[in-house]
């Protein structure tokens, strides 16, 4: 199962939505607009209590630190950002003297191991904490983007960070599929945004609270709605595919593959209204 981390800004705070390859939101927080929406990867993520497995995660430039790849890969998560400017990024070696063939200009760099293995059942430990949900990810991505590079296990984090960063933009760069992968499951995840915005027709869609938990329910009662014509439009377009097999129409499933389950121009977001006329009495 993949999924994607969107944002949508309404107003001051921000909804970040998390999306299966299935279009379907599974997670939804408020957030501001100061942090980098990185802080909030690995919230969704593990608050997710839906029957799906999530196995990778996409999300575009501003998802992404080395400290997210490092606590991705430590959580089982394959982390797939669509990073801007690759030709820019510094990418890194573990022995300075290897020889990486064609690549080995590209890595100019060298992540110290050292320190992973100094701080290895640390950071563990903070791996086992995001896992039991003991603090907020995001409250500790903050603790470990802010100490570095002074403290010890921010170091560590980070130095794996680089290491499995440079391993996936290596891949990135070679792997056609895993590049088209990527930019499909966030395409679904921008597609998404415009249901919402055709339901959230009320203020123009903006919040006229700073109240946290009125934004909060707002929020999640919008990811629902979503989620339910999402379902809506499941079983109606297989119902068409249904009726057309069963006339004699061949529908494969690449033709499939293209079809949206998020249409959403029969979705009538204010009600339709039948007033029954009485005669006075």
């Amino acid at each position: 199962m993949c999924c994607s981390a969107s944002r949508r800004i309404v107003a001051i705070p921000r909804i970040y939505t998390h999306v299966s390859d299935q279009s379907a939101v599974f997670g939804t927080q408020v957030i501001s607009c100061s942090p980098r929406e990185a802080l909030y990867v690995l919230d969704g993520l593990l608050a997710n209590n839906t029957i799906l497995q999530i196995r990778e995660h996409t999300t575009d430039t501003h998802g992404y630190t080395e400290i997210v790849f490092a606590l991705c890969h430590l959580l089982g998560f394959y982390f797939m950002p669509r990073i801007r400017d690759l030709k820019d990024q510094q990418l890194y070696r573990v022995d300075r003297e290897s020889d990486s063939g064609g690549f080995t200009p590209l890595l100019t760099k060298t992540a110290d191991l050292r320190i992973v293995e100094e701080q290895w059942e640390e950071m563990m430990r903070v791996a086992l904490s995001l896992k039991q949900r003991t603090a907020p990810a995001h409250v500790i991505v903050q603790r470990l983007t802010n100490s570095f590079p002074s403290d010890r296990l921010s170091k560590a984090f980070t130095n794996l960070g680089r290491m499995i960063k440079t391993q996936y933009i290596l891949r990135y760069l070679t792997d056609r599929d895993l590049r088209r992968t990527v930019q499909l499951q966030l395409n679904k995840g921008e597609y998404r945004h415009k249901l919402p915005r055709r339901i959230f027709f009320a203020n123009q869609g903006e919040f006229t609270t700073g109240d946290y938990e009125e934004i909060m329910h707002k929020a999640s009662c919008l990811s629902l709605v979503s989620n339910a014509i999402l379902y809506w439009n499941t079983l109606k377009i297989t119902e068409i595919v249904e009726q057309l097999r069963a006339q004699g129409e061949e529908v494969d499933q690449a033709t499939l593959a293209h079809i949206s389950l998020l249409p959403f121009k029969h979705v009538v977001p204010n009600g339709t209204y039948f007033i029954e006329e009485r005669e006075p009495r």
